[in-house]
């Protein structure tokens, strides 16, 4: 792919929720600031799933603060990867030319937004905020929870022929024209599941993927 580093990424990340009202408010400045600083454009598309805690309507009331926040309702939970192809197609529509994903726990650091974004925008279709890279880490976790989560990706990485060490991350950078050459529609898994076939999927497509690290928290 090009490199075009001289040009200012238009950015789309998509952020799905469920029962988040109490974090939402603080993650959407604290999006909206990283990017601030670096004078880059850049929308915010939550995917609410019907929260019970009315978190689709904050997003609603915060979109008022926030204009380039955008808000999807789906009217029930009905999987990660469901809401994240909502939110791709959302972006489509908008032409950004880079996407990302993150979570809405705060356990991705917004602050390493501008970082992931960059990788791209150096040549790298796919840039993910990797656990298992040198400088990558999960300060807080708890051994049974690193052995299980290091184990699944070392067998998903084997079995599936992947150079990902941390393939169930969900935070990462797209080149919307990369992105849109995978078949991310038609994908099978839902859950965490689905950034394991995606990076399948964007390997066997001959895409450049690249692992920034960050801490998991």
């Amino acid at each position: 792919m090009p490199v075009d580093r001289d040009t200012p990424a238009r950015l789309s990340i998509v952020v799905p929720t469920y029962n988040e009202r109490e974090r939402l408010p603080v993650l959407v400045e604290a999006i909206f600031a990283a990017y601030a600083a670096e004078s880059l454009p850049a929308e915010l598309i939550v995917v609410d799933d019907n929260s019970p805690d009315g978190t689709g309507q904050l997003a609603d009331e915060l979109t008022q603060r926030h204009p380039r926040l955008h808000v999807l309702h789906r009217p029930k939970k009905n999987g990660l990867g469901r809401a994240y192809i909502a939110g791709f197609k959302r972006a489509f529509e908008s032409d950004f030319d880079r996407i990302m994903t993150m979570d809405a726990d705060f356990s991705h650091d917004p602050a390493d937004l501008p970082r992931l974004v960059e990788a791209v925008t150096a040549g790298a279709d796919i840039a993910i905020g990797s656990r298992y890279v040198p400088g990558g880490e999960t300060p807080d976790w708890p051994l049974p929870r690193r052995i299980i989560s290091r184990g699944g990706n070392l067998y998903a990485r084997i079995l599936l022929g992947i150079p990902v060490r941390d393939a169930t991350a969900g935070y990462r950078a797209f080149r919307a024209s990369s992105l849109q050459l995978l078949p991310y529609q038609e994908t099978q898994a839902s859950g965490y599941a689905f950034q394991v076939e995606m990076a399948w999927r964007a390997h066997q497509a001959g895409l450049e993927i690249v692992e920034i690290p960050v801490s998991f928290r």
